[in-house]
């Protein structure tokens, strides 16, 4: 008697529990369903509003009402999609988790109920044979339903995913501030927000020296190297840096030069030389720039490469065929095109060695840039159906490493730092933000914590990694033996401009002008600006201000502190959608012409 009544008040907790999961279940599927008819019927990122919206604003672009109304809309709709992201990501873990809880309520149950045999004669009369018939007919309509359902979720959350297809509204507020006269046509690229660099994480964290024969950290930092400065992290270490100027007088502009060839890279410096690229559709040519007059020195022709495709890939406007930045390691530069063309010059113009990496297979334009690691020019290749990262020496071109990786296109490019015992090469592509030894290819770890088509690179302060995209989230990585999320953020994105870090804050900036400033340890919000300008430019901080450049040329510096100071907005006289370089008292900024020193 003392077991039976235990059983007995197992029994009834089991089938309490099983109804109770098996109603919970059929809820799920309702509601999943539901969901999906709904995501059918309206898509949260193209609803009627923001169509009509659209429309408005590209008759009357000027109408600083519906920009407010833009920018509210677009948070709405942002907001509306990462709500039906979650909803349906929670809703499949929850329908699984309750189909176990059923399963094993059910299993548990045939256990402990002994089966009693029927004494009855076999035939359709047989009331316990109809019951079995029944309760098969119930189990095979649930399974029916359940995979129904499942089905239902995984079209919606591929539905949810993003990609550079869905037009949202902040998109649209992108390109019409940038451009007065009418919409251009809106992608997710980076070409002059993908960042490169050489070695630096902060300032002041690093005191490594180069072997013989390559240049030593002071000296690195003495320049300008790769896009975003040392390290591609977008910190400059030059000082005495303008805050005012003005193009269309010449106020405090040394000299502008234009620029033969169009591209989207932006200048690298060394010493009294700057360095460009421009190409066309059958041209790829190198600049060697005279800091002090901005006269160019040379010009090198790249000829037609061994194994370079006949024809040009197809790009957008917006990515164009030079659009990744050279790299130098004070010795020689290296210059890579949208046609997988890399080529090694040295100080004089002379081309020392090149190659084709094969036909970048992406449907915007290659824009990753290039970065240099002691004596190894290390390139982040991630190509549609064949992504890698390979390290090749800069006196001959031999490759020395290559790494697949299990990643989708991206037009990010790879950030070198110290993160304090050890050298680290970070890179940005769908699923991951993974690490690398620079030395070997070696992977050191990855996160999966970053979605979409992504164009911003990671940047990095104090043991922590901050990623970023559109439809997809601000990630704080927190390094460690495992490294982990510290925590995100879906607010404020960017699909083009990078991040930037420094001490205790990790600056973001929207591609629709929008500056963010957030506490680096703890994801809070300290100010935020609104520039009321498209930016495609990547934040710069030096001399302890950040320096944001609008696509219409306009300059906003602000001092880079936990509490919002506007230190000064400056005007070029030319749009510009180029990261600047720095050197010291001035700044260089690629226009879309010409290239300009800022400086007393």
């Amino acid at each position: 008697m003392k077991k039976v009544i235990p059983d007995m008040i197992l029994v009834k907790f089991l089938r309490l529990m099983a109804v109770v999961s098996g109603f919970f279940s059929i809820l799920l599927c309702i509601l999943i369903i539901i969901n999906f008819i709904q995501l059918k019927r309206t898509d949260p990122l193209n609803t009627p509003a923001l169509a009509s919206i659209q429309e408005r604003f590209i008759k009357d672009p000027g109408n600083t009402a519906l920009q407010q109304d833009i920018r509210q809309l677009d948070l709405l709709a942002r907001k509306a999609f990462f709500t039906s992201q979650r909803q349906i990501r929670s809703g499949g873990y929850l329908l699984f988790a309750s189909l176990l809880l059923l399963v094993i309520c059910v299993k548990s149950l045939e256990l402990i109920i002994p089966k009693i045999p029927s004494v009855l004669a076999a035939g359709p009369e047989n009331p316990w044979r109809r019951r079995k018939i029944q309760r098969r007919g119930v189990i095979i309509a649930g399974i029916c339903l359940v995979t129904f359902t499942l089905l239902l979720a995984w079209i919606t959350h591929q539905m949810l995913t993003p990609t550079a297809e869905i037009t949202t509204l902040n998109a649209t507020a992108s390109r019409i501030n940038s451009n007065p006269e009418g919409p251009e046509k809106q992608t997710s690229v980076a070409s002059t927000a993908s960042d490169s660099g050489n070695l630096q994480g902060n300032p002041g964290t690093n005191n490594i020296t180069f072997a013989e024969g390559f240049p030593a950290q002071q000296e690195i930092q003495s320049n300008f190297p790769s896009f975003r400065g040392p390290g591609g992290n977008g910190i400059a270490f030059q000082k005495n840096i303008p805050v005012s100027w003005d193009g269309a007088s010449g106020k405090n502009v040394r000299w502008k030069t234009e620029i033969p060839l169009p591209g989207y890279n932006s200048p690298i410096i060394w010493r009294d030389k700057i360095f460009l690229s421009g190409a066309r559709e059958n041209k790829r040519e190198v600049y060697c720039l005279d800091a002090t007059n901005g006269k160019i020195r040379w010009t090198a022709d790249l000829p037609k490469i061994p194994g370079s495709p006949g024809q040009s890939p197809k790009v957008t406007a917006e990515t164009g065929l030079a659009a990744p930045t050279l790299t130098t390691d004070g010795r020689r530069i290296y210059a890579i095109f949208a046609n997988g063309d890399l080529a090694a010059l040295d100080f004089d113009g002379k081309i020392i060695w090149t190659k084709n990496l094969g036909l970048p297979k992406n449907h915007y334009g290659h824009s990753s840039s290039l970065i240099m690691y002691r004596d190894l020019l290390i390139i982040q290749y991630d190509q549609s159906g064949s992504a890698r990262v390979m390290a090749f020496t800069g006196e001959t071109g031999d490759k020395v490493w290559e790494t697949s990786r299990n990643v989708k296109v991206s037009w990010a490019s790879p950030v070198l730092v110290n993160t304090g015992n050890r050298m680290e090469l970070l890179l940005a592509a769908e699923p991951d933000v993974a690490s690398y030894d620079p030395a070997t290819g070696k992977e050191l770890w990855k996160l999966a914590c970053i979605s979409g088509e992504v164009g911003p690179s990671v940047t990095y302060a104090n043991g922590m990694v901050f990623s970023i995209n559109e439809y997809s989230k601000l990630a704080a990585i927190r390094l460690g033996p495992i490294p982990s999320l510290a925590w995100e953020d879906n607010e404020y994105l960017s699909d083009v401009p990078s991040p930037v870090a420094i001490n205790d804050i990790v600056i973001v900036v929207t591609s629709y002008g929008v500056v963010v400033c957030y506490d680096a340890a703890t994801g809070k919000k300290h100010w935020l600006k609104e520039l009321d300008k498209s930016v495609y430019s990547s934040p710069m901080i030096a001399d302890g201000k950040i320096y944001v450049l609008d696509k219409l040329g306009t300059m906003h510096i602000l001092r880079a502190d936990k509490t919002l100071t506007l230190v000064g907005e400056s005007s070029l006289g030319e749009g510009s959608v180029c990261t600047p370089a720095f050197g010291e008292g001035r700044i260089y900024i690629r226009g879309d012409k010409h290239l300009f020193c800022i400086g007393k």
